[in-house]
């Protein structure tokens, strides 16, 4: 079990499932954060009984804010690295991460297979294109949230998304700052879709992570 990476779990209405999620990190990791993201149901006791260490936002602002709260939690302690989940897929992230501590790791998801939404894989498949184009280097799978953060780098890049655009504005700035950006190939099970319980607003975050590439383009550094 490693004690030199925390795994960070962002949670908002996850009290049916982040238990599971939390014994399952815990068979890699000594030390689990969860963000309990102002959910009003029983997320954060439910973590807490299975053995993490709960974060709790009053209201709900957003997987990017958890994650700079676990970050926060984290680079107090002085724990060097964080990696965000789902358990199965952290021997590989670890592994990578290990071999390049620096970088900023994510899980890029094999789709082949898959039922996903044809405007939803197209929405990525665009994403990607272009955030590429706009760092003028290739980026792993813009859209994961598989992924593994220096603690201290990352926050050292001054991020201001606090919902899913967090996850777009890191690799956008980790890349402007030239930080290493490795991509893992991870296994990903799809529900079927009547299954599927997401956060995601496409119009609103979809703004929102327009409104960071924006940002990030106009603002030097």
């Amino acid at each position: 079990m490693r004690a030199d990476v925390a795994a960070v779990i962002p949670a908002y209405r996850a009290a049916a499932t982040v238990g599971e999620v939390v014994r399952g990190a815990h068979t890699h990791c000594a030390r689990v954060v969860v963000v309990d993201d102002g959910s009003d149901d029983d997320t954060g006791l439910v973590a807490r009984a299975a053995g993490a260490e709960v974060r709790r936002h009053a209201a709900n602002a957003g997987k990017g804010a958890a994650i700079v709260t676990a970050l926060r939690t984290l680079e107090a302690a002085g724990v060097g690295r964080a990696l965000t989940l789902d358990a199965s897929q952290i021997p590989a992230l670890l592994a990578a991460s290990d071999a390049v501590p620096g970088a900023i790791v994510v899980g890029v998801r094999r789709k082949e297979g898959q039922t996903i939404a044809r405007l939803n894989r197209f929405g990525n498949w665009i994403a990607d294109r272009l955030l590429r184009a706009i760092a003028g280097q290739p980026l792993p799978d813009t859209q994961s949230g598989f992924r593994v953060y220096p603690v201290a780098a990352t926050l050292a890049l001054g991020t201001r998304g606090a919902r899913y655009d967090f996850e777009t504005e890191v690799l956008l700035r980790a890349a402007r700052r030239g930080m290493p950006l490795l991509g893992v190939p991870v296994d990903v099970y799809y529900p079927p879709v009547a299954e599927r319980v997401s956060h995601f607003k496409p119009g609103r975050d979809t703004l929102r992570i327009i409104g960071t590439v924006v940002r990030v383009l106009v603002q030097p550094g």
